[in-house]
């Protein structure tokens, strides 16, 4: 099977989650001579050749289809609502690439439309830590994509962290739901537990770490216990202590249908927003 290392990748679009997947890469080995980007923004094209890497003009018609044209995988990491006018001038560019695109919302049958029906399509939901190789990304295979290349993409994405097959790509909507959007559930976790922390008269700095500290910790705790996340929170709910007090406020106030209900809103969005950006 082919590794990644020995073909050109090309990323049209060179904003935050490029930079992750290219870093990611570049740790994991692969060659700034197979690498290829397509960007508007010189200072980020400066920046990208001076890694070594081969940069294009975006602007010119004839440079992004240059690149295409020389990959054997694409990632598409433009924004949802330039995506189609991206795609629709280079339709005839494309060939046997396996394409992979991070562009949130926008399904394989509005991409095969602008990209053409032969493309090998896989559509990828990242999350945000991708950009320090700790994200979690969903991802979807159109019919078209062999197994050997589903490695391929899989081995693309993997250098930002964690890669999770769904086999309905309705179910990338779900993904969205319980990673894509989760960072910031765990950021306003933090952001008021540390504002807690300051009224009961710790500084910021230490309200900080603790907090910070705990949420790496109970994480790492519960990836590597044999324990569910549901045993390790009973196990260190003592009867009537201080843990058990703060729970049963959770519960009073119905966290978990507040979780819930945030979970089935962003979802709800995710679909909303394929409709409108599918268009």
């Amino acid at each position: 099977m082919a590794t990644t290392t020995s073909l050109n990748i090309a990323f049209i679009g060179g904003g935050n989650m490029a930079s992750a997947l290219i870093a990611g890469l570049l740790a994991k080995g692969q060659p700034t001579s197979l690498l290829h980007v397509v960007e508007t923004d010189a200072k980020k094209l400066a920046d990208f050749e001076a890694q070594g890497l081969n940069t294009y003009n975006a602007s010119n018609i004839d440079d992004t289809k240059r690149a295409i044209e020389k990959a054997d995988v694409v990632v598409l990491a433009v924004k949802p609502q330039v995506i189609k006018d991206v795609l629709l001038p280079v339709k005839d560019s494309w060939g046997e690439q396996v394409v992979i695109s991070i562009a949130a919302g926008i399904g394989t049958e509005s991409l095969a439309e602008w990209l053409g029906p032969q493309v090998k399509l896989v559509r990828a939901m990242p999350n945000t830590p991708a950009m320090i190789q700790m994200g979690a990304t969903g991802l979807y295979a159109t019919a078209a994509v062999s197994e050997a290349q589903q490695q391929l993409a899989q081995q693309v994405m993997s250098a930002a962290g964690l890669v999770l097959w769904v086999d309905d790509e309705d179910l990338l909507h779900a993904v969205t739901a319980i990673s894509g959007s989760a960072p910031a559930y765990f950021f306003y976790m933090l952001e008021n537990m540390i504002a807690t922390g300051e009224k009961l008269g710790l500084t910021q700095t230490q309200a900080t770490a603790l907090a910070m500290q705990t949420a790496l910790g109970s994480a790492q705790m519960a990836l590597t216990s044999d324990d569910t996340p549901a045993e390790l929170r009973r196990k260190v709910t003592s009867p009537n202590g201080t843990t058990q007090a703060a729970i049963e406020v959770m519960d009073d106030k119905k966290m978990h249908q507040i979780i819930a209900d945030a979970m089935l809103a962003c979802e709800q969005r995710s679909r909303e927003l394929s409709q409108a950006f599918g268009k």
